[in-house]
């Protein structure tokens, strides 16, 4: 397994699902690709869910041709997209290599509660004994399920390596519930996406200049832009400390909490912020600062995919 850089690079809006509004074709995501790579920030991480397959095959057309160990690809078993066939985790596992033309993934996941622990269960028997196991990890679970993951993987001779919530200033529901100290204790990365909260803690977006009208991010943070205008002014005190933009210091204030924070990427410019956040490591005041913040805010930031981690 190589080395993890600080930040992985997710690939979710490549699927055309409208969460972003709009499409991307492949042409316009290759500089992305591009940037991420040149920047050391290798880790891509996808999912079938995303586009139905989309996604992953606008990445794949991308890795063609490059030494397998020079990227590391994170997929995810999403049990919603299962064929009802006793053998659809491995019909779900074959397919996505087949169609990312891979013979291994680095990181595979179970994408969600659905079905849990049966899927846990599944994905531990495919990959018992296997020489080129992956990480094995769960994501939107809570402690209870992450606790009853790692059970079941150890049972066959594997071990949970990594879980993936939601995780921002405006949403620490995984921190809350004990589930960043078990990551720790446990040598489990954690993943945290949505720390930008899809631009929202960007600084790109206030009450002058909402998201545009028509996408999922739109609907949920527009009517609390009032409220992020002041964490976000905040932040800006704090980037121009660091001489950055305010979209690096929430991915900042996650990598000095200790996870790994996952930044979907849509421009050339998310990548080159990303790789600047990795730079910086905010002080245990400032991230205090942030954080108490945040909690006089009191933003519901949990959408629909998702629970309160309790």
């Amino acid at each position: 397994m190589n080395t993890l850089p600080k930040i992985a690079l997710g690939a979710w809006a490549w699927g055309n699902d409208g969460t972003f509004g709009g499409s991307l074709t492949a042409d316009m995501l290759r500089p992305i690709f591009d940037a991420g790579m040149a920047h050391g920030l290798n880790l891509w991480d996808t999912a079938y869910a995303y586009g139905m397959g989309t996604s992953e095959k606008v990445l794949a057309s991308f890795l063609k041709g490059l030494p397998r160990e020079s990227y590391l690809v994170s997929d995810k078993f999403t049990p919603q997209c299962a064929n009802g066939n006793p053998t659809a985790m491995a019909d779900m596992i074959e397919m996505q290599l087949k169609l990312m033309d891979l013979d291994r993934f680095d990181i595979y996941w179970i994408h969600n509660v659905w079905g849990a622990p049966h899927w846990t269960e599944e994905v531990a028997k495919y990959f018992e004994g296997r020489e080129n196991a992956p990480m094995i990890g769960v994501s939107n679970h809570n402690l209870a399920e992450i606790r009853q993951a790692d059970e079941i993987l150890r049972a066959h001779g594997l071990r949970l390596s990594a879980v993936q919530n939601h995780y921002s200033l405006i949403n620490r529901s995984s921190e809350d519930s004990g589930i960043l100290k078990y990551c720790r204790e446990n040598d489990i990365v954690f993943f945290s996406y949505m720390v930008l909260e899809q631009g929202a803690l960007s600084g790109k977006y206030d009450t002058q200049h909402p998201m545009p009208a028509g996408s999922d991010r739109a609907a949920v943070y527009n009517p609390v832009l009032d409220k992020l205008e002041t964490l976000n002014a905040s932040m800006k005190k704090m980037a121009d400390k660091y001489g950055v933009a305010v979209a690096q210091i929430p991915v900042a204030w996650a990598i000095t909490k200790g996870t790994l924070p996952i930044i979907g990427v849509t421009k050339v410019s998310h990548v080159e912020d990303a790789a600047k956040a990795a730079e910086i490591t905010l002080t245990a005041e400032e991230v205090r600062e942030l954080e108490a913040l945040a909690d006089t805010l009191h933003i519901h930031a949990v959408r629909m995919w998702e629970k309160e981690m309790k």
